[in-house]
């Protein structure tokens, strides 16, 4: 068994970043990620109001809602696979929690609080750029001035951060190495150095749980490694099919060379392994 829970499972997740044991870790998470354009005081986790934007299983997709003592609603979210549409859910996604802000009658006058979306994803989606970080913000097209502040969405790519404990430059980075490679370690760097990661220690150290918390664990854990596997066997197998596939149109384009070139079909059929039928209707 791990020293240190898993940071993908939806309890390990949550344990880290969504208790309130857990607060100066996700409020040193956001500062360290914000680099100094704003500093969050205080947070206070919201319960969310509205159903599930999305018919997942819970041990791919889970997110955490807060707000801060200046108003602002921060989404943080877990993604353990991609998903079809997935810019358009997120701008959904976090559109919705700007729209239940509004509120009946004329003296409203639309003051918004701004939103913001940081997403951890597991997995490269397709239609991103590849670097680790990607910041979305309302501009304008032209001089890619701001436009507004109420909205931003901030995709951190974990794949695409390949660095050891050594090489880490900044406290993002240190964090990021840490939610990759917590599940392997037997300590936890820096936390001899920083409070912040001393406590972190003492929060992902499996031993240090209860019997309660440690069945829900085990529990995410399994669901975590099973649904994984189950997508990871869904790639393979397409893998399988993309490449036997290649082979059948490489067979039939010999074939087709084959027979411009006036050869017999019973011996094209022989060479490549198509039927007689399969050359003739080529």
């Amino acid at each position: 068994m791990a020293k240190y829970i898993n940071p993908f499972t939806d309890v390990g997740f949550k344990r880290i970043f969504g208790q309130e044991l857990s607060k100066p870790l996700l409020l040193d998470f956001l500062n360290s990620l914000f680099g100094g354009e704003k500093h969050i005081v205080n947070l206070t986790f919201l319960d969310k109001e509205q159903p599930a934007l999305y018919e997942e299983d819970r041990s791919l997709i889970y997110d955490i809602y807060c707000e801060t003592n200046e108003g602002e609603k921060i989404i943080v979210e877990m993604q353990n696979k991609s998903q079809p549409y997935f810019k358009n859910r997120s701008i959904y996604y976090i559109s919705e929690s700007i729209a239940r802000q509004g509120e009946r009658g004329s003296s409203w006058n639309y003051a918004i609080d701004a939103v913001y979306l940081i997403a951890f994803l597991n997995f490269i989606p397709l239609d991103f750029k590849r670097q680790f970080r990607t910041d979305v913000v309302l501009a304008e097209k032209d001089t890619v001035e701001q436009f507004s502040d109420k909205m931003r969405m901030t995709f951190l790519q974990l794949p695409l951060f390949d660095k050891e404990a050594g090489e880490c430059e900044n406290q993002v980075e240190r964090w990021i190495y840490l939610l990759k490679n917590m599940e392997t370690l037997s300590r936890l760097p820096w936390a001899a150095q920083s409070a912040v990661f001393k406590k972190l220690e003492s929060i992902a150290d499996v031993g240090a749980m209860s019997r309660d918390e440690r069945l829900k664990y085990d529990e995410s854990l399994r669901k975590y490694r099973d649904t994984i596997s189950v997508f990871e066997g869904v790639r393979m197998e397409g893998r399988m099919e993309g490449r036997m596939e290649g082979q059948r149109n490489e067979k039939m384009e010999n074939a087709r060379k084959m027979k411009s070139y006036g050869l017999a079909l019973d011996m094209i059929a022989d060479i490549t392994g198509l039927s007689v039928e399969e050359v003739r209707n080529l």
